[in-house]
């Protein structure tokens, strides 16, 4: 019989979560005789391969492959190239999924006019920082006008998190940019988009995904983003939103802020007070909403809120640095 769904899911370094995101693909309504699960290992170094072996011990419908260059879209394409499914959904090792997730997949792409389509990011946390990081991820202040995790209604977007493809989606437009570290996702919907393809976001679809769980974490994976998102725009231009961009503005208005407070310039010191004291207001307005008006929550997100904005912004700023440090050295 014909595999309907191909699933991909690249790992590394996941034993905290990879049972439970596996567990819960295995325990999806929708046929198991019409799956295949792809696992993509990069070369694990703690009990990951351990776990997966166990699991592909007792289910022939579970593949290993081996991904020595250790980047998602490595393992995505190689994944892809070794899939027979009609249907591609990529899953994140970070997550689970509720038992309709993939029925509701497939059922989206039969009857609707598009190209990819996924759902929202309900998004967790496993230690009590977690929690609170999770609550500034899952905010329009946290995380920008990114549609699925700020719980939006249903319909055409820029872009969802992971995706349900339909085959030939990478037969027209190509598979994932090797180049790129990280947004790779959207690199990859900003070129079904421009060449016609449609991507539809239902907020009947969900899923959970786990996020870092330390404020160092958090940090790390904001320079990451903001590193790699000025990359992505470099290799393809119009890639990112305008979004992605705010960090590195706001850091950059910061450094000038404060170097004009050492001059007579008083208007640029009057906007540089407004752009603080604007900040300050938002930040205080969304760490009530997300907190519920819980104290310590209330708190830790008005630190959170700055530090990851600030990490992303450095992270972009440096990777524009490199970029132009670079072509001068071509020169």
């Amino acid at each position: 019989m014909s595999v309907i769904v191909s699933i991909i899911i690249p790992v590394r370094n996941e034993e905290k979560y990879i049972k439970q995101c596996l567990d819960s693909v295995l325990n999806q309504d929708f046929p198991k005789e019409d799956i295949e699960i792809i696992l993509v290992d990069g070369m694990s170094t703690d009990r990951t391969r351990e776990i997966l072996q166990d699991y592909i011990n007792k289910f022939d419908f579970i593949k290993l492959l081996d991904n020595v260059n250790k980047t998602v879209p490595y393992a995505m394409n190689l994944g892809i190239e070794h899939s027979t499914g009609k249907y591609i959904i990529r899953l994140d090792a970070h997550s689970y999924f509720p038992p309709d997730y993939i029925r509701k997949c497939v059922e989206l792409l039969d009857t609707i006019d598009a190209d990819v389509v996924g759902g929202l990011a309900v998004t967790a946390g496993r230690t009590k920082i977690g929690k609170v990081i999770a609550k500034m991820l899952s905010s329009p202040f946290g995380v920008g006008n990114s549609r699925f995790r700020i719980f939006s209604k249903s319909g055409y977007v820029d872009t969802v998190p992971f995706g349900a493809f339909r085959r030939e989606v990478f037969d027209k437009y190509g598979k994932y940019d090797t180049r790129l570290n990280r947004s790779e996702d959207y690199e990859l919907n900003h070129r079904i988009r421009k060449n016609g393809g449609k991507i539809y976001l239902s907020n009947e679809i969900k899923f959970t995904y786990f996020c870092r769980d330390s404020i160092k974490g958090i940090m790390k994976q904001g320079y990451q983003n903001g590193k790699w998102i000025v990359r992505a725009s470099k290799l393809i231009p119009g890639s990112m939103a305008l979004r992605h961009f705010i960090p590195l503005l706001f850091v950059l208005s910061l450094i000038v802020g404060l170097s004009i407070l050492f001059t007579n310039f008083t208007i640029l010191k009057i906007l540089f007070s407004f752009e603080l004291f604007a900040y300050a207001l938002l930040n205080i307005f969304f760490s009530l909403k997300q907190s519920k008006f819980r104290i310590t929550y209330f708190f830790w997100l008005l630190i959170l809120h700055p530090l990851f904005h600030i990490s992303y912004g450095i992270g972009s700023i440096i990777s524009v640095f490199n970029l132009f440090k670079k072509e001068e050295s071509i020169k």
